[in-house]
């Protein structure tokens, strides 16, 4: 609450200069994004209400949470504030999008916090928020793109609003869309109630100045561009319109109290919508006036009904009566919040809904549209008034249906009701001398209108047609609190077709159908299912660039020497080699054949880097392959020859393409633009001389940092399928092992290479440790050392005597994540030098060090961590060692680990 007060008084101090404040930061440069921020008059109301609501609700929270500790709420609650602070703020459509999804995780969490109920509410809210993330998202691409800037003020400011209507009226729409999802207006607005399963300090915040506020804020921020756009102001009327008469009919059915405010949420901010889509002068600035009026009756009144419930332990209308006159202090604030929201002079509601009628009785177009849009808002506004009544006479009144009186009740602590009576003595206050908002007020309205607004704010402007509504709302209403019960006959038995939140379920299980039959198309264990697609989809490409006339001549130069013609000829062997074996271990050999043959052929090409990555990763991939060997058939299954054509032909076929590919986009040529230029500019620009460490860990280091992660998910992966397959495969022991057969001694056949990987083990250690320092200048880097530290560790496997003993007892996923923790600070050390993972440089001496290195050892680790897990997991015996057969002869005492370690 602190935070928030001081966040407050910097927020004044700074707009107490005068006009617009900017600061900027760099962020992305390469992408010309910045952390731009701008305070003008719009955004200052916005973050003045999320920071003084915030401080009420948070200090409403110490006196409504039981004792104990609660971090994770207020931590939350904290950051949900800082992401709405920054999305009201944001002069970047970049910046503006990750704090909207920061708003829409925030409200995720405390949602599901709820208790168990709270988790299909946390879902549905989520997906429908996502939605509108998503098209916000595509407006910003569209912005960027149609402007050449990520600048909000720059965007606004552009001609190609009027030039280009097909950008306009595309941007519209996704706007449109990103703030429906997040107002809760018309068709989005069934996961507003749905949430309320959230506690009430996450509600009051949520629905006063959090969450449904930012979609509010983005229809204001963009006005300048899109008022009076037919598309723009038709969509927002009509989706308001609807929406605030669904909401408030609604909440007159409503017997629990924090559902009914809900609902009125709901028509308050439909009245929001439309107001905005009117798009004059001065329905923004009336607009604005209601979305302060808002912010402070909705705050205190949801916090009211929370006293209440916290109180009696129940929000059922039905079951309160009499609760007033035990309650005096939280009923009278709760009558004066509800009061403003009905409209009710002299609260600042009464001066919001007064210039709210003005604004649409003015309303451009046709002369009958203003008076009649005004008129069809004073409908509603009845109905706000009776479901006002509905809550405080439901709530207080002594003639409730189902009074429960005996029920011993006490005045809340004033550490409850203290920061309820703030925002609704605020609402008295302010409705009195409405004045104090006109410097507020206007300064919105100019930044959201995008002219010169000078509004004055006065509790009485004469006889006007806003008054004349007004009166007849006020009577209306009365009438309808009179006759509460043959309202509730008649609302009380009428069902909407459909429901909004069945809709929500349905499209997600249907989302999540479809995924089941997509996975399902190559959920299997043939290799031939999991193969095909990716290959149908190579096959594709090609005909794809057949078809465009690539001509493969124009881009292959040079003769082909007689090594390469050897090469080929060894690799075509092992391919026939691998097509004509019968046994998996066959197919082992001779597949490492052809990879080692590629080797060689990198070698030859001068690729050094490739070729020891090539070399290293087909030595680690015959250990693990000889190790997944004893968990399947010695032999593959016997195919017909019929069987066998339609998979030959695809072969054939994807090798004729892959051929084609190989052709076209490499060959002995020039280099491309992007490789001429890392050769002339690498190594000064990044202080490395090896082209391709510099690529992978300094001009494309966010590309590899996507790789690592993937590895990481990779490796985890391997250790959840092989722990679970190990658990299945204990229910199906192995055969019995004929002990008397020579190669049965463990111990005595590892003799040889026990003693090799005493010389061979360090040095491979050491060689590691080499490759990963040097590989800024020379050939090697974090990947290929870590392949190399990985083929040593399957050395010192391969040479323990059993299995049991030769487990590698090295933390593998202490490693994997490490190695990604690394690789992702040092791309955070990268914002001292501007921008994430920019390289940093440091000269000890004449020797010249780089971040670089840093993240070769997060890659490093990472690398090895996987190959651990792998060899660890894989190498473990599925099952107990089985008896000795009981004709064989028994085989020597298997050693100790301690004796293994002293031999």
């Amino acid at each position: 609450m602190a935070g928030a007060l001081l966040a407050v008084a910097a927020i004044i101090a700074s707009a107490s200069s005068g006009g617009v404040r900017e600061e900027t930061l760099a962020w992305m440069p390469t992408l010309g994004v910045e952390l731009s921020l701008r305070l003008d008059g719009l955004s200052l109301v916005f973050a003045l209400l999320v920071l003084v609501i915030g401080a009420v609700v948070l200090a409403y929270s110490a006196g409504y949470l039981p004792h104990g500790r609660h971090s994770s709420f207020y931590g939350l609650m904290t950051l949900f504030a800082a992401a709405m602070l920054l999305l009201v703020l944001a002069d970047d459509v970049v910046v503006l999008f990750v704090a909207w999804e920061a708003t829409t995780l925030c409200s995720f969490f405390l949602i599901a916090r709820s208790g168990a109920g709270g988790r299909e509410p946390a879902i549905r809210t989520l997906l429908v928020t996502v939605l509108g993330g998503l098209a916000l998202l595509s407006a910003a691409v569209v912005m960027a793109v149609g402007v050449g800037s990520t600048r909000i003020s720059t965007i606004l400011a552009d001609g190609i609003w009027a030039e280009d209507a097909a950008f306009t009226a595309t941007v519209a729409a996704l706007l449109g869309i990103a703030a429906f999802t997040k107002s809760a207006q018309f068709p989005f607005q069934a996961w507003l109630p749905d949430s309320m399963v959230a506690i009430t300090p996450v509600s009051a915040y949520l629905h006063a100045a959090a969450m449904v506020k930012a979609g509010i804020y983005l229809l204001f921020r963009f006005s300048p561009a899109l008022a009076g756009v037919p598309l723009w102001s038709s969509l927002l009327v009509t989706a308001g319109l609807i929406t605030a008469a669904l909401g408030s009919i609604a909440a007159l059915k409503r017997h629990d109290l924090k559902e009914l405010l809900a609902y009125s949420t709901i028509s308050q901010l439909g009245f929001l919508v439309a107001m905005i889509g009117v798009g004059t002068p001065e329905a923004l600035a009336a607009a604005i006036v209601h979305t302060i009026a808002h912010a402070l009756f909705k705050s205190s009144l949801f916090l009211a009904v929370g006293v209440i419930d916290h109180t009696v332990g129940t929000r059922d209308i039905r079951k309160l009566g009499g609760v007033g006159a035990r309650m005096p202090v939280t009923a009278t604030i709760t009558i004066l919040a509800a009061a403003s929201m009905a409209g009710i002079p002299p609260l600042l509601g009464f001066v919001s809904k007064e210039s709210l009628l003005d604004a649409f009785w003015e309303a451009p177009g046709a002369a009958w549209l203003g008076p009649m849009l005004a008129i069809l808002i004073a409908v509603f506004a009845v109905f706000t008034f009776a479901y006002c009544a509905r809550l405080v006479i439901g709530a207080f009144s002594s003639t409730a249906d189902h009074p429960d009186s005996a029920t011993p009740l006490q005045e809340a602590s004033p550490l409850l009701w203290l920061p309820v009576a703030l925002p609704a003595v605020a609402g008295l206050v302010l409705g009195l001398v409405p004045g104090a908002l006109d410097g507020l007020v206007s300064g919105a309205a100019t930044a959201a209108s995008g002219t010169t607004v000078d509004k004055h704010l006065s509790l009485w402007h004469g006889v006007t047609p806003a008054l004349i509504l007004s009166v007849l709302v006020i009577t209306a209403g009365v009438l309808m609190a009179v006759g509460r019960r043959r309202v509730d006959a008649v609302l009380q038995p009428l069902h909407w077709p459909w429901s909004g939140l069945a809709v929500v379920d349905s499209v997600r299980a249907g989302t999540e159908r479809l995924g089941a039959w997509v996975g399902g198309l190559t959920a299997t264990t043939s290799p031939r299912r999991h193969l095909l697609i990716p290959i149908l989809c190579l096959l594709g490409l090609a005909l794809a660039a057949g078809m465009g006339g690539l001509d493969l001549a124009e881009r292959v130069t040079g003769p082909s020497t007689a090594l390469d013609w050897g090469l080929l000829v060894l690799v075509l062997a092992g391919v026939a080699g691998a097509v004509a074996s019968r046994t998996r271990i066959t197919a082992v050999v001779v597949i490492g054949v052809v990879g080692f043959a590629i080797t060689a052929w990198f070698y030859s090409l001068g690729a050094a880097d490739v070729a020891m990555t090539q070399l290293l990763v087909e030595i680690l991939t015959v250990v693990v392959m000889v190790l997944l060997l004893r968990r399947l058939p010695r032999t593959f299954a016997k195919q017909t020859r019929r069987g066998a054509i339609v998979p030959a032909l695809i072969a054939v076929g994807a090798g004729i393409a892959t051929t084609a590919a190989v052709m076209a986009l490499t060959g002995r040529r020039s280099l491309s633009n992007a490789g001429d230029y890392y050769v002339r500019e690498g190594e000064s620009e990044t202080g490395g001389a090896n082209i391709v460490n510099t690529i992978l860990v300094d001009f494309r280091a966010l590309d590899t940092l996507g790789e690592l992660t993937v590895l990481g998910i990779a490796g985890l992966t391997i250790v959840i399928l092989l722990r679970v397959r190990r658990e299945l495969d204990d229910r199906q022991p192995e055969p019995p092992i004929d002990r008397s057969q020579a190669l049965a001694d463990a111990l005595a056949n590892s003799v040889f290479t026990r003693t090799l990987t005493r010389l061979v083990g360090p040095l491979t250690v050491l060689l590691s440790v080499i490759l990963l320092l040097r590989g800024h200048q020379e050939p090697g880097g974090g990947f290929i050392a870590a392949l190399m530290g990985g083929a040593g560790f399957a050395l010192l496997y391969l040479a323990a005597p059993t299995d049991d003993v030769a487990r590698l007892r090295q933390p593998f996923l202490v490693l994997i994540g490490a190695g990604v923790l690394v690789a992702t600070v040092t791309g955070l050390l990268g914002y001292l030098n501007g921008s994430f993972l920019a390289t940093l440089h440091l000269y000890v001496g004449s020797l010249h060090l780089t971040s670089a290195l840093l993240f070769d050892i997060g890659v490093y680790l990472a690398v090895i961590g996987v190959v651990l897990a792998a060899m660890n997991l894989l190498g473990l015996p599925r099952t107990p060692r089985p008896p000795l057969a009981e004709d064989a002869t028994p085989a020597p005492a298997q050693p100790t680990e301690e004796e293994v370690a002293r031999s």
